[in-house]
């Protein structure tokens, strides 16, 4: 499939010469490396960062996904980013965690002698609450795929057409973002939330999110998919389980699944910019 903001990618990318992609293994990084493999051949380098906030798996895929492409990879591991800025988790939590992870991707591009760091934000991600694309805009962090105008339907219809595997992949960011404003980012509670996201993968809920408010465990999936979660057997399976992982309540989201749940109480208090 040929479309006008793929071959204005494919023209960023050869004006770059040679880029280090930051690579999580997910649909949009995934398909900028497999596009920038294409285009610059050799002069592409794979970079994944690895954290406690990286979701179970997302290491494995990468690794899998970089090893087909047969791209020179490397990882660049990492404690929680920020320190107890990051920890108390205020509205600009992803502009202070990409401030720091991305000057450690850039550092490590620049010694391997890669001068272009890129990354996978697409057009769509413009339209939300996202304080960490002013920090990849400071270190001076490429998105191409921004910058061609492609969006998350069309990067997956592309990955598509191009028998690219991990294109139907649901979106799968840093655990943190599970965690409401306010609430201090604490490992045992990520943990958690790890665990009962794959147990409702594993039961079949391909796109869900679990929110941590405490005692509280609020799911997200599709509204398509909610009927599924009253079943008494899938039902039981939950109650029980989740009580174990620690949440003694639980709760579904009438409203569903959508991106970025937890930035509506910014938007109501503070606008689109985050300012307080």
């Amino acid at each position: 499939m040929k479309t006008e903001p793929l071959d204005r990618l494919r023209e960023i990318l050869r004006g770059m010469e040679k880029i280090a992609v930051a690579f999580s293994g997910g649909v949009d990084s995934t398909f900028l490396l497999y596009v920038s493999r294409l285009e610059l051949e050799d002069g592409v380098l794979a970079l994944t960062l690895n954290t406690p906030l990286t979701p179970a798996g997302e290491m494995t895929e990468a690794l899998s996904l970089v090893g087909e492409m047969g791209v020179r990879h490397l990882t660049v591991s990492s404690g929680i980013p920020g320190g107890e800025a990051f920890i108390a988790n205020p509205p600009d939590r992803c502009y202070i965690c990409k401030k720091e992870l991305f000057t450690l991707l850039k550092e490590k591009a620049r010694q391997e002698g890669f001068f272009h760091l890129a990354d996978g934000t697409n057009a769509d991600d413009i339209q939300d609450y996202r304080p960490g694309i002013r920090a990849l805009e400071e270190l001076g962090v490429r998105s191409p795929l921004k910058e061609a105008g492609l969006t998350k339907a069309m990067i997956r219809q592309l990955s598509f057409d191009l028998g690219l595997r991990g294109g139907e992949r649901p979106a799968s960011p840093c655990l943190a973002t599970r965690i409401p404003f306010g609430r201090k980012i604490d490992l045992n509670e990520l943990a958690m939330v790890a665990r009962a996201e794959k147990l409702l993968r594993d039961l079949g809920f391909s796109e869900c999110r679990v929110r941590h408010h405490g005692d509280v465990a609020r799911i997200e999936t599709t509204q398509e998919m909610q009927e599924k979660l009253f079943r008494p057997q899938v039902r039981e399976e939950i109650l029980n389980r989740f009580r174990e992982i620690g949440f003694p309540y639980i709760t579904v989201d009438l409203q569903g699944y959508r991106r970025g749940s937890l930035n509506e109480t910014i938007d109501a208090r503070t606008g689109k910019d985050g300012s307080i």
